[in-house]
Protein backbone atom coordinates (compact mmCIF):
# COMPACT_ATOMS: atom_id res chain seq x y z
CA UNK A 1 0.00 0.00 0.00
CA UNK A 2 1.57 3.29 -1.14
CA UNK A 3 -0.32 5.65 1.17
CA UNK A 4 2.01 5.39 4.17
CA UNK A 5 5.31 5.65 2.19
CA UNK A 6 3.93 8.60 0.23
CA UNK A 7 2.78 10.27 3.44
CA UNK A 8 6.24 9.87 5.01
CA UNK A 9 7.79 11.26 1.84
CA UNK A 10 5.48 14.29 1.97
CA UNK A 11 6.54 14.90 5.58
CA UNK A 12 10.21 14.81 4.60
CA UNK A 13 9.62 17.29 1.78
CA UNK A 14 7.70 19.59 4.12
CA UNK A 15 10.65 19.67 6.50
CA UNK A 16 13.17 20.07 3.66
CA UNK A 17 11.38 23.05 2.12
CA UNK A 18 10.29 24.63 5.41
CA UNK A 19 12.03 27.90 4.57
CA UNK A 20 10.11 28.16 1.30
CA UNK A 21 6.87 27.70 3.25
CA UNK A 22 7.75 30.27 5.90
CA UNK A 23 5.74 33.10 4.32
CA UNK A 24 2.67 30.89 3.87
CA UNK A 25 3.07 29.59 7.43
CA UNK A 26 3.07 33.15 8.78
CA UNK A 27 0.09 34.15 6.62
CA UNK A 28 -1.90 31.08 7.68
CA UNK A 29 -1.06 31.45 11.37
CA UNK A 30 -1.82 35.15 11.50
CA UNK A 31 -4.94 34.82 9.35
CA UNK A 32 -6.36 31.93 11.36
CA UNK A 33 -5.48 33.69 14.61
CA UNK A 34 -7.41 36.81 13.58
CA UNK A 35 -10.37 34.83 12.21
CA UNK A 36 -10.56 32.75 15.40
CA UNK A 37 -10.27 35.86 17.56
CA UNK A 38 -13.14 37.59 15.76
CA UNK A 39 -15.52 34.64 15.94
CA UNK A 40 -14.63 33.71 19.53
CA UNK A 41 -15.13 37.27 20.79
CA UNK A 42 -18.46 37.43 18.95
CA UNK A 43 -19.59 34.16 20.55
CA UNK A 44 -18.33 35.34 23.93
CA UNK A 45 -20.23 38.61 23.68
CA UNK A 46 -23.49 36.86 22.85
CA UNK A 47 -22.97 34.29 25.60
CA UNK A 48 -22.37 37.06 28.13
CA UNK A 49 -25.61 38.74 27.08
CA UNK A 50 -27.43 35.39 27.23
CA UNK A 51 -26.13 34.64 30.73
CA UNK A 52 -27.16 38.09 31.96
CA UNK A 53 -30.61 37.71 30.41
CA UNK A 54 -30.94 34.16 31.74
CA UNK A 55 -30.44 35.41 35.29
CA UNK A 56 -32.61 38.46 34.74
CA UNK A 57 -35.58 36.60 33.24
CA UNK A 58 -34.96 33.53 35.45
CA UNK A 59 -34.83 30.63 33.03
CA UNK A 60 -34.10 29.31 29.57
CA UNK A 61 -37.87 28.87 29.12
CA UNK A 62 -40.23 31.28 30.87
CA UNK A 63 -44.01 31.01 31.20
CA UNK A 64 -45.31 34.55 31.66
CA UNK A 65 -48.96 35.34 32.40
CA UNK A 66 -50.89 38.47 31.42
CA UNK A 67 -54.36 39.60 32.44
CA UNK A 68 -55.77 42.53 30.47
CA UNK A 69 -58.10 43.30 33.35
CA UNK A 70 -55.28 44.13 35.74
CA UNK A 71 -53.33 47.35 35.95
CA UNK A 72 -50.35 45.46 37.33
CA UNK A 73 -49.07 42.86 34.90
CA UNK A 74 -47.86 40.19 34.42
CA UNK A 75 -49.87 37.80 36.54
CA UNK A 76 -50.43 34.05 37.02
CA UNK A 77 -53.05 32.74 39.42
CA UNK A 78 -52.77 29.41 41.19
CA UNK A 79 -54.84 27.57 38.58
CA UNK A 80 -52.64 28.67 35.68
CA UNK A 81 -49.46 28.03 37.68
CA UNK A 82 -50.61 24.45 38.19
CA UNK A 83 -51.42 24.16 34.49
CA UNK A 84 -47.86 25.21 33.57
CA UNK A 85 -46.27 22.82 36.07
CA UNK A 86 -48.45 19.89 34.95
CA UNK A 87 -47.66 20.60 31.28
CA UNK A 88 -43.93 20.73 32.08
CA UNK A 89 -44.22 17.37 33.83
CA UNK A 90 -46.29 15.86 31.01
CA UNK A 91 -43.73 16.72 28.32
CA UNK A 92 -40.83 15.65 30.59
CA UNK A 93 -39.21 19.07 30.51
CA UNK A 94 -36.87 17.92 33.31
CA UNK A 95 -35.42 21.33 34.23
CA UNK A 96 -32.27 21.53 36.32
CA UNK A 97 -34.30 23.82 38.56
CA UNK A 98 -37.32 26.08 38.29
CA UNK A 99 -37.89 29.61 39.56
CA UNK A 100 -41.05 31.41 40.65
CA UNK A 101 -41.05 35.20 40.46
CA UNK A 102 -43.41 38.12 40.73
CA UNK A 103 -42.67 41.09 38.50
CA UNK A 104 -43.82 44.69 38.60
CA UNK A 105 -43.45 46.87 35.54
CA UNK A 106 -42.02 50.35 35.04
CA UNK A 107 -44.23 52.17 37.53
CA UNK A 108 -42.15 51.52 40.63
CA UNK A 109 -40.50 54.46 42.39
CA UNK A 110 -37.88 54.28 45.14
CA UNK A 111 -37.72 57.11 47.72
CA UNK A 112 -35.05 57.98 50.24
CA UNK A 113 -34.40 61.18 52.17
CA UNK A 114 -36.27 63.39 49.69
CA UNK A 115 -34.74 61.82 46.58
CA UNK A 116 -36.61 59.54 44.14
CA UNK A 117 -35.60 57.15 41.36
CA UNK A 118 -38.00 55.52 38.90
CA UNK A 119 -37.40 51.82 38.47
CA UNK A 120 -37.60 49.72 35.34
CA UNK A 121 -37.89 46.36 37.12
CA UNK A 122 -39.18 45.42 40.56
CA UNK A 123 -38.73 41.68 41.00
CA UNK A 124 -40.07 39.54 43.80
CA UNK A 125 -37.83 36.53 44.40
CA UNK A 126 -37.50 33.79 46.99
CA UNK A 127 -34.20 34.39 48.79
CA UNK A 128 -33.73 30.75 49.79
CA UNK A 129 -34.88 29.20 46.53
CA UNK A 130 -32.57 31.42 44.47
CA UNK A 131 -29.68 31.54 46.94
CA UNK A 132 -27.20 30.28 44.33
CA UNK A 133 -28.15 33.11 41.95
CA UNK A 134 -27.93 35.85 44.56
CA UNK A 135 -24.59 34.53 45.84
CA UNK A 136 -23.16 34.93 42.30
CA UNK A 137 -24.02 38.62 42.03
CA UNK A 138 -21.17 41.10 42.25
CA UNK A 139 -21.78 43.15 45.39
CA UNK A 140 -20.27 46.41 46.48
CA UNK A 141 -21.43 45.41 49.95
CA UNK A 142 -24.09 43.08 51.36
CA UNK A 143 -25.44 41.52 54.52
CA UNK A 144 -24.67 37.91 55.34
CA UNK A 145 -28.36 36.97 55.12
CA UNK A 146 -31.30 38.72 53.50
CA UNK A 147 -34.30 39.74 55.59
CA UNK A 148 -38.01 39.42 54.86
CA UNK A 149 -38.17 43.20 54.38
CA UNK A 150 -34.82 43.42 52.58
CA UNK A 151 -34.13 44.99 49.22
CA UNK A 152 -31.25 44.60 46.75
CA UNK A 153 -30.51 47.47 44.37
CA UNK A 154 -27.73 48.59 42.10
CA UNK A 155 -24.91 50.57 43.66
CA UNK A 156 -25.43 53.36 41.12
CA UNK A 157 -29.09 53.81 42.06
CA UNK A 158 -28.11 53.78 45.73
CA UNK A 159 -25.59 56.52 44.94
CA UNK A 160 -28.31 58.58 43.24
CA UNK A 161 -30.47 58.25 46.33
CA UNK A 162 -27.62 58.69 48.78
CA UNK A 163 -28.55 55.40 50.43
CA UNK A 164 -26.22 52.91 52.11
CA UNK A 165 -26.40 49.40 53.53
CA UNK A 166 -28.99 49.20 56.31
CA UNK A 167 -30.96 52.31 55.28
CA UNK A 168 -34.74 52.16 55.03
CA UNK A 169 -36.20 52.97 51.61
CA UNK A 170 -39.81 53.53 50.56
CA UNK A 171 -40.98 51.61 47.49
CA UNK A 172 -44.11 52.84 45.70
CA UNK A 173 -46.01 50.59 43.27
CA UNK A 174 -49.35 50.31 41.51
CA UNK A 175 -51.57 47.52 42.80
CA UNK A 176 -53.46 45.09 40.57
CA UNK A 177 -56.38 47.51 40.65
CA UNK A 178 -54.30 50.56 39.73
CA UNK A 179 -54.09 52.18 43.18
CA UNK A 180 -50.82 53.35 44.74
CA UNK A 181 -49.28 51.24 47.50
CA UNK A 182 -46.04 51.65 49.43
CA UNK A 183 -43.75 49.52 51.54
CA UNK A 184 -40.64 50.12 53.59
CA UNK A 185 -37.56 47.98 52.88
CA UNK A 186 -34.08 47.77 54.39
CA UNK A 187 -31.08 47.83 52.05
CA UNK A 188 -29.54 44.34 52.28
CA UNK A 189 -27.12 44.61 49.40
CA UNK A 190 -25.70 46.95 46.76
CA UNK A 191 -25.04 45.23 43.43
CA UNK A 192 -22.34 46.44 41.04
CA UNK A 193 -24.42 46.29 37.87
CA UNK A 194 -24.61 49.16 35.40
CA UNK A 195 -26.07 47.14 32.50
CA UNK A 196 -29.51 47.68 31.00
CA UNK A 197 -30.65 44.62 32.93
CA UNK A 198 -29.49 45.74 36.35
CA UNK A 199 -29.16 49.50 36.60
CA UNK A 200 -32.77 50.37 37.51
CA UNK A 201 -33.75 47.00 38.99
CA UNK A 202 -34.45 46.00 42.57
CA UNK A 203 -35.13 42.65 44.21
CA UNK A 204 -37.45 42.23 47.18
CA UNK A 205 -39.04 39.11 48.72
CA UNK A 206 -41.78 37.67 46.49
CA UNK A 207 -44.25 37.51 49.38
CA UNK A 208 -43.72 41.22 50.10
CA UNK A 209 -44.20 42.17 46.45
CA UNK A 210 -47.33 40.00 46.16
CA UNK A 211 -48.89 41.85 49.10
CA UNK A 212 -47.94 45.25 47.67
CA UNK A 213 -49.58 44.30 44.35
CA UNK A 214 -52.55 42.70 46.17
CA UNK A 215 -51.82 39.26 44.72
CA UNK A 216 -52.51 36.15 46.76
CA UNK A 217 -49.47 34.93 48.67
CA UNK A 218 -49.02 31.83 46.46
CA UNK A 219 -49.47 33.61 43.11
CA UNK A 220 -46.76 34.94 40.82
CA UNK A 221 -45.97 36.51 37.45
CA UNK A 222 -43.70 33.95 35.84
CA UNK A 223 -42.41 30.41 36.07
CA UNK A 224 -38.89 29.94 34.73
CA UNK A 225 -37.17 26.68 33.83
CA UNK A 226 -33.39 26.28 33.62
CA UNK A 227 -32.35 23.49 31.25
CA UNK A 228 -29.23 21.34 31.31
CA UNK A 229 -28.81 22.13 27.59
CA UNK A 230 -29.99 25.66 26.68
CA UNK A 231 -29.60 24.69 23.02
CA UNK A 232 -32.74 22.54 23.41
CA UNK A 233 -34.82 25.49 24.64
CA UNK A 234 -36.60 26.28 21.36
CA UNK A 235 -37.60 22.68 20.70
CA UNK A 236 -38.79 22.13 24.27
CA UNK A 237 -40.66 25.44 24.27
CA UNK A 238 -42.73 24.34 21.26
CA UNK A 239 -43.61 21.05 22.95
CA UNK A 240 -44.47 22.77 26.24
CA UNK A 241 -46.62 25.41 24.56
CA UNK A 242 -48.56 22.77 22.62
CA UNK A 243 -49.25 20.75 25.78
CA UNK A 244 -50.15 23.83 27.82
CA UNK A 245 -52.61 25.05 25.16
CA UNK A 246 -54.80 22.01 25.96
CA UNK A 247 -55.61 23.29 29.46
CA UNK A 248 -54.90 27.04 29.43
CA UNK A 249 -55.17 30.09 27.19
CA UNK A 250 -51.81 30.56 25.47
CA UNK A 251 -50.35 32.87 22.89
CA UNK A 252 -48.89 31.57 19.62
CA UNK A 253 -45.14 30.96 19.52
CA UNK A 254 -43.37 34.32 19.14
CA UNK A 255 -39.87 34.55 17.70
CA UNK A 256 -38.80 38.05 18.65
CA UNK A 257 -39.73 41.05 20.76
CA UNK A 258 -41.68 42.67 17.93
CA UNK A 259 -43.97 39.64 17.66
CA UNK A 260 -44.28 39.55 21.46
CA UNK A 261 -45.43 43.18 21.62
CA UNK A 262 -47.84 42.58 18.76
CA UNK A 263 -49.40 39.61 20.55
CA UNK A 264 -49.62 41.56 23.81
CA UNK A 265 -51.59 44.28 22.03
CA UNK A 266 -54.32 41.77 21.12
CA UNK A 267 -57.56 41.64 23.13
CA UNK A 268 -58.51 38.64 25.28
CA UNK A 269 -60.42 37.74 28.41
CA UNK A 270 -58.78 36.28 31.50
CA UNK A 271 -55.16 35.19 31.73
CA UNK A 272 -53.09 34.39 28.65
CA UNK A 273 -49.78 32.58 29.07
CA UNK A 274 -46.78 33.42 26.91
CA UNK A 275 -44.12 30.70 26.68
CA UNK A 276 -40.87 32.49 25.90
CA UNK A 277 -37.17 31.81 25.48
CA UNK A 278 -34.21 34.12 25.98
CA UNK A 279 -33.67 34.78 22.22
CA UNK A 280 -37.15 36.39 22.12
CA UNK A 281 -36.01 38.98 24.66
CA UNK A 282 -32.59 39.33 23.01
CA UNK A 283 -33.82 39.76 19.44
CA UNK A 284 -33.03 43.48 19.46
CA UNK A 285 -29.61 42.85 20.99
CA UNK A 286 -29.00 40.15 18.37
CA UNK A 287 -29.88 42.68 15.64
CA UNK A 288 -27.44 45.14 17.21
CA UNK A 289 -24.73 42.48 17.28
CA UNK A 290 -25.48 41.63 13.67
CA UNK A 291 -25.07 45.26 12.65
CA UNK A 292 -21.86 45.56 14.63
CA UNK A 293 -20.42 42.45 13.05
CA UNK A 294 -21.07 43.29 9.40
CA UNK A 295 -17.60 44.80 9.25
CA UNK A 296 -16.27 41.74 11.09
CA UNK A 297 -17.67 39.41 8.45
CA UNK A 298 -16.08 41.60 5.81
CA UNK A 299 -12.71 41.30 7.60
CA UNK A 300 -13.29 37.55 7.92
CA UNK A 301 -13.70 37.29 4.14
CA UNK A 302 -10.66 39.50 3.56
CA UNK A 303 -8.47 37.30 5.80
CA UNK A 304 -9.58 34.19 3.88
CA UNK A 305 -8.82 35.98 0.61
CA UNK A 306 -5.34 36.87 1.88
CA UNK A 307 -4.77 33.22 2.81
CA UNK A 308 -5.94 32.13 -0.65
CA UNK A 309 -3.64 34.55 -2.50
CA UNK A 310 -0.69 33.73 -0.22
CA UNK A 311 -1.16 29.99 -0.79
CA UNK A 312 -1.56 30.46 -4.55
CA UNK A 313 1.60 32.55 -4.94
CA UNK A 314 3.71 30.45 -2.57
CA UNK A 315 2.77 27.17 -4.23
CA UNK A 316 3.47 28.44 -7.73
CA UNK A 317 6.93 29.58 -6.65
CA UNK A 318 7.64 26.33 -4.80
CA UNK A 319 6.49 24.16 -7.70
CA UNK A 320 8.58 26.09 -10.23
CA UNK A 321 11.61 25.60 -8.01
CA UNK A 322 10.87 21.88 -7.63
CA UNK A 323 10.00 21.18 -11.26
CA UNK A 324 13.16 19.09 -11.92
CA UNK A 325 12.57 17.12 -8.74
CA UNK A 326 8.95 16.41 -9.66
CA UNK A 327 9.98 15.50 -13.21
CA UNK A 328 12.61 13.08 -11.88
CA UNK A 329 10.00 11.45 -9.65
CA UNK A 330 7.74 10.92 -12.65
CA UNK A 331 10.66 9.57 -14.68
CA UNK A 332 11.48 6.88 -12.08
CA UNK A 333 7.92 5.63 -11.92
CA UNK A 334 5.74 7.92 -9.76
CA UNK A 335 2.26 8.43 -11.16
CA UNK A 336 0.61 11.84 -11.44
CA UNK A 337 -1.82 10.82 -8.69
CA UNK A 338 1.15 10.03 -6.42
CA UNK A 339 2.58 13.52 -6.93
CA UNK A 340 -0.78 15.16 -6.31
CA UNK A 341 -1.17 13.14 -3.12
CA UNK A 342 2.30 14.16 -1.88
CA UNK A 343 1.69 17.83 -2.63
CA UNK A 344 -1.74 17.84 -0.96
CA UNK A 345 -0.39 16.04 2.13
CA UNK A 346 2.38 18.65 2.34
CA UNK A 347 -0.30 21.32 2.23
CA UNK A 348 -2.42 19.65 4.91
CA UNK A 349 0.64 19.14 7.12
CA UNK A 350 1.57 22.78 6.77
CA UNK A 351 -2.05 23.73 7.51
CA UNK A 352 -2.13 21.66 10.71
CA UNK A 353 1.07 23.25 12.00
CA UNK A 354 -0.10 26.74 10.98
CA UNK A 355 -3.57 26.37 12.49
CA UNK A 356 -2.10 25.15 15.76
CA UNK A 357 0.18 28.18 15.87
CA UNK A 358 -2.72 30.40 14.84
CA UNK A 359 -4.88 29.07 17.68
CA UNK A 360 -2.24 29.92 20.26
CA UNK A 361 -1.84 33.30 18.60
CA UNK A 362 -5.58 33.88 18.98
CA UNK A 363 -5.28 33.04 22.70
CA UNK A 364 -2.64 35.75 22.99
CA UNK A 365 -4.82 38.22 21.08
CA UNK A 366 -7.75 37.31 23.35
CA UNK A 367 -5.65 38.11 26.38
CA UNK A 368 -4.78 41.49 24.87
CA UNK A 369 -8.48 42.18 24.28
CA UNK A 370 -9.25 41.54 27.96
CA UNK A 371 -6.76 44.29 28.84
CA UNK A 372 -8.67 46.91 26.84
CA UNK A 373 -11.14 48.90 29.00
CA UNK A 374 -14.61 49.39 27.51
CA UNK A 375 -16.17 51.21 30.45
CA UNK A 376 -16.34 54.40 28.36
CA UNK A 377 -18.78 52.69 25.96
CA UNK A 378 -22.36 53.25 27.26
CA UNK A 379 -24.20 50.00 28.19
CA UNK A 380 -21.38 47.87 26.75
CA UNK A 381 -21.25 45.99 30.07
CA UNK A 382 -23.91 43.53 28.92
CA UNK A 383 -21.37 42.12 26.45
CA UNK A 384 -18.71 41.59 29.11
CA UNK A 385 -18.07 39.26 32.02
CA UNK A 386 -16.55 40.72 35.19
CA UNK A 387 -15.94 43.95 33.29
CA UNK A 388 -13.94 42.30 30.49
CA UNK A 389 -14.64 40.97 27.04
CA UNK A 390 -14.18 37.23 26.94
CA UNK A 391 -13.57 34.83 24.10
CA UNK A 392 -15.63 31.67 23.75
CA UNK A 393 -14.18 28.89 21.61
CA UNK A 394 -17.25 26.91 20.59
CA UNK A 395 -16.54 23.57 18.84
CA UNK A 396 -19.00 24.31 16.03
CA UNK A 397 -17.49 27.71 15.29
CA UNK A 398 -13.96 26.34 15.44
CA UNK A 399 -14.84 23.56 13.01
CA UNK A 400 -16.31 26.09 10.58
CA UNK A 401 -13.15 28.21 10.78
CA UNK A 402 -10.88 25.20 10.26
CA UNK A 403 -13.01 23.91 7.38
CA UNK A 404 -12.99 27.35 5.75
CA UNK A 405 -9.18 27.56 5.89
CA UNK A 406 -8.72 24.02 4.57
CA UNK A 407 -11.20 24.68 1.75
CA UNK A 408 -9.37 27.86 0.78
CA UNK A 409 -6.02 26.04 0.80
CA UNK A 410 -7.26 23.12 -1.28
CA UNK A 411 -8.82 25.54 -3.77
CA UNK A 412 -5.52 27.44 -4.03
CA UNK A 413 -3.27 24.40 -4.29
CA UNK A 414 -5.28 21.88 -6.29
CA UNK A 415 -4.97 23.57 -9.67
CA UNK A 416 -1.19 24.03 -9.37
CA UNK A 417 -0.69 20.47 -8.06
CA UNK A 418 -2.81 19.02 -10.88
CA UNK A 419 -0.86 20.87 -13.57
CA UNK A 420 2.48 19.95 -11.98
CA UNK A 421 1.59 16.28 -12.05
CA UNK A 422 0.54 16.29 -15.72
CA UNK A 423 3.00 18.67 -17.41
CA UNK A 424 5.24 17.48 -20.22
CA UNK A 425 8.09 15.50 -18.72
CA UNK A 426 10.89 17.08 -20.83
CA UNK A 427 9.83 20.57 -19.76
CA UNK A 428 9.70 19.54 -16.10
CA UNK A 429 13.18 18.00 -16.28
CA UNK A 430 14.52 21.16 -17.89
CA UNK A 431 13.02 23.29 -15.10
CA UNK A 432 10.37 24.94 -17.29
CA UNK A 433 7.26 24.05 -15.31
CA UNK A 434 4.18 25.80 -16.71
Amino acid sequence: MKVFPLTRLAGKYLIRYRRRYLFLFLALSFGFGIVTLMTSVKDGMYQSVYNSAQGHYAGDIVALGYDKGLAAAPYLDRENMDAVLKAAEAVKLNPVHSVVRTISGERGVLYYNGAAVRLKYVIGADWDREAAYFDRLDYLERRDSFERDGILLSALVAEELGARLGDRLILELDTRGGQKNTGVFIVNGLVKDSTIFGYHKVYIPRLALNRLLLFEDDECSSLGFFLSDPGEAEKKRAVLQLELSKTAQTSPIVKDREELLREQDQSWEGIKIFVLTIPVYLSEVADLLGAMWIITYFLYAMMLLIIFVSALVTWRLVLRERSRELGTMRAIGFYGADLRYILLVETLGLALVSLTAGFFLSLFFSWLVTCIPFSWFPSFEIFMKDGKLRSLYLPGTMLVNIAAVFAILIAAVWGSAFRASRDHLPEMLSGRLA
